[in-house]
């Protein structure tokens, strides 16, 4: 299989010479052509997703003669931006987006993406993993995405770091707060630490290493009826949680994001760091891990009251059809060609895609768990259930309150308790 090698991070992607801008130039094309007779087809992917979109690019275009699809790469916070600024501004020059699935009720809302729910059934609606199906597409009752990269966090760690330093995997968040602040007083001198913990003051970033908590101490974003739930005793222990390791983590967590704690991680400095599940792909490749062999991967650690670990649904991607697409016909079928369950398998057991299962029958193959046996039952015991991020067209504006507070009472020594009342007088503000 042709391996790939292209970093999941903002640093990794530059080192590859990708910019904002993408690796291909970015042409509206007129074609309304469908792909038998070719066409132009132009879409909009996060860096993140570099080495998926080159992948995709080459397999679509050779399976359809005549075809050429445009990718446009930018940073994994300005999609919905770029998305929107697209259609409303006229310029029409995507057609399908490549989009965060917690965006994708603002991008229904805002009628820049249309619904999909012929295409997802026709897509084996069945085989979408459950715990991601719904999230990655529903808008009040309509579909709007299908889903492409299945995402959650898992706990990675370096095994002769914990070895070396008398430490076993924790199974509570106090036990990884007092493992990372025992290892990190012992080798600091020599510039490793008990964890990277990623607090880049962006959503997708902080709020996620945020989520792990939350889930881990049995909490929520918002109740049943979709009232904010973030000054309760499972919020605030969240906050404090993540308030404790970060005082001991590699310096410093604010800025610290995909390309800082992957460093990190594959050099051999870090004993700890939740990240999503294809990183154990990257700590097995060669050609850019240190520590190949001497990771180990475990579900997140529990909380509170808690007693069963959760994932949360960090991160995680929907291909969404432009509502200014002008090869409406020829994006659809892409995005059957990229979701589909003979893409993903490739994808998932592919070094450096970025992109994790999005099937039941590609979470469960025998050629996922040869390809990374430890990858593979992490991502199907982290999938099995998760909390879910808001997906209200409120949502960026919501988390951008979330992130901004959790940074100050991260810089600041902030009071947990006071930050999370805080934000929960935000939200219900916003949500009235």
């Amino acid at each position: 299989m042709h391996k790939r090698t292209v970093m999941r991070g903002l640093g990794f992607a530059l080192v590859l010479g990708i910019t904002a801008a993408g690796t291909a130039a970015c042409s509206s094309g007129d074609s309304t052509a469908d792909g038998d007779s070719g066409g132009e087809l132009n879409v909009l992917f996060p860096q993140t997703h570099a080495g998926a979109s080159e992948i995709l690019k080459d397999k679509f275009e050779a399976a359809n003669p005549g075809v050429t699809v445009n990718v446009t790469l930018v940073p994994y916070d300005e999609l919905q931006q770029k998305a929107t600024l697209d259609v409303q501004s006229g310029a029409a020059e995507f057609d399908v987006f490549d989009s965060w699935y917690t965006e994708i009720g603002a991008l229904a809302d805002g009628d820049v993406i249309v619904p999909v729910d012929d295409l997802i059934e026709e897509a084996g609606v069945d085989d979408f993993i459950p715990s991601i199906l719904d999230a990655y597409s529903l808008v009040d009752g309509k579909r709007y995405g299908v889903p492409f990269d299945g995402d959650t966090e898992v706990l990675f760690y370096n095994k002769e770091i914990l070895e070396r330093n008398g430490v076993t995997p924790p199974t509570t968040w106090d036990e990884y707060a007092d493992a990372v602040q025992k290892i990190t007083a012992a080798e600091k001198g020599d510039g490793v630490y008990g964890a990277a913990v990623m607090g880049q003051q962006t959503p997708i970033i902080l709020m996620s290493t945020y989520a792990n908590r939350l889930a881990g101490f049995g909490g929520s974003f918002l109740d049943e009826d979709g009232k904010p739930t973030l000054d309760t005793e499972a919020a605030i222990g969240a906050a404090e949680a993540l308030k404790d390791v970060s005082e001991h983590a590699m310096p410093t967590p604010l800025e610290t994001g995909f390309d800082q704690a992957l460093q990190a991680f594959l050099s051999g400095k870090v004993a700890f760091m939740e990240f999503w599940t294809d990183l154990g792909t990257f700590a097995q490749d060669e050609s850019q891990s240190q520590i190949i062999d001497k990771w180990g991967v475990m579900q997140l650690p529990v909380g509170g009251g808690a007693e069963k670990s959760l994932a949360a649904l960090d991160a995680g991607f929907t291909l969404t059809l432009s509502s200014s697409a002008k090869n409406a016909e020829l994006a659809r079928e892409f995005i059957l060609f990229a979701t589909s369950a003979e893409t993903n398998l490739s994808l998932i057991t592919t070094y450096g895609t970025g992109i994790d299962a999005n099937r039941l029958s590609t979470l469960s193959s025998d050629e996922y768990k040869e390809f990374n046996p430890q990858v593979q039952e992490a991502a199907s015991a982290s999938l099995n259930g998760v909390l879910t991020w808001p997906t209200i067209k409120q949502a960026p504006e919501l988390f951008q309150s979330l992130t901004d507070a959790l940074a100050t009472m991260i810089s600041s020594d902030g009071d947990p308790a006071k930050t999370m009342k805080q934000v929960q007088s935000e939200w219900e503000s916003v949500l009235d």
